[in-house]
């Protein structure tokens, strides 16, 4: 049998303000928190979730791993999302039918067109 993909692990300055972040962002609920780490699901039960760890180092060059987000309206989740305190950035992507975005320790991820 496969293994089960059961969290990502996200490296974090901030463990539990980055974790809020991303909950908000996502919908998602805090499942854990303790001063090593906190971890979001979409809901206790349901994998995978993100744990977020401290690191005392700042995050250096673009993300080898990023999460892409499909909204329903790319615009207005791009809006809300910088309204949080994402920020645009460019790594190079060119003319692309996806935003970048940076959450607010750096960590990029994508925002897609809806479908």
């Amino acid at each position: 049998m496969p293994s089960r993909w059961e969290q990502v692990v996200v490296d974090a300055e901030d463990p539990a303000r980055l974790a809020r972040w991303w909950a908000e962002a996502l919908g998602y609920v805090i499942v854990n928190e303790a001063p090593d780490e906190v971890e979001i699901r979409r809901t206790p039960a349901e994998m995978p979730g993100l744990l977020f760890t401290p690191v005392t180092d700042p995050k250096k060059g673009k993300n080898r791993l990023h999460i892409d987000l499909r909204p329903d309206d790319q615009e207005a989740e791009v809006k809300r999302l910088v309204g949080m305190g994402a920020r645009s950035v460019d790594i190079g992507q060119g003319d692309v039918p996806w935003v970048v975005l940076a959450d607010p320790e750096g960590n990029e991820f994508c925002v897609l067109a809806g479908r």
